[in-house]
């Protein structure tokens, strides 16, 4: 199960690293989105578009809002995306 957190963690800096042009080094699992990476709401919303492509998942806005809402860190990615998996 360890790989699969490890490679979810990667997956996301990669899209991170990618999508926003941030430095990998800064991508700390503590790191806030908004406050440390200088994402803003419309990020938050490519954010989405990037994650259900990088991780080949749908993210409902009924089922899923109220946790995408409550994504304040990378950590907290990936919790939501190790859940969406298990879900799957």
């Amino acid at each position: 199960m360890e790989s699969s957190h490890n490679n979810v963690e990667e997956k996301v800096k990669i899209v991170l690293v990618d999508e926003f042009e941030l430095d990998e080094a800064e991508l700390s699992p503590d790191a806030t989105l908004y406050d440390d990476l200088g994402l803003d709401s419309l990020d938050s919303v490519d954010l989405v578009v990037a994650l259900e492509k990088a991780f080949n998942f749908k993210i409902s806005r009924e089922k899923d809002e109220e946790t995408i809402r409550a994504i304040r860190t990378i950590n907290d990615i990936y919790d939501f995306i190790n859940a969406k998996q298990a879900d799957i």
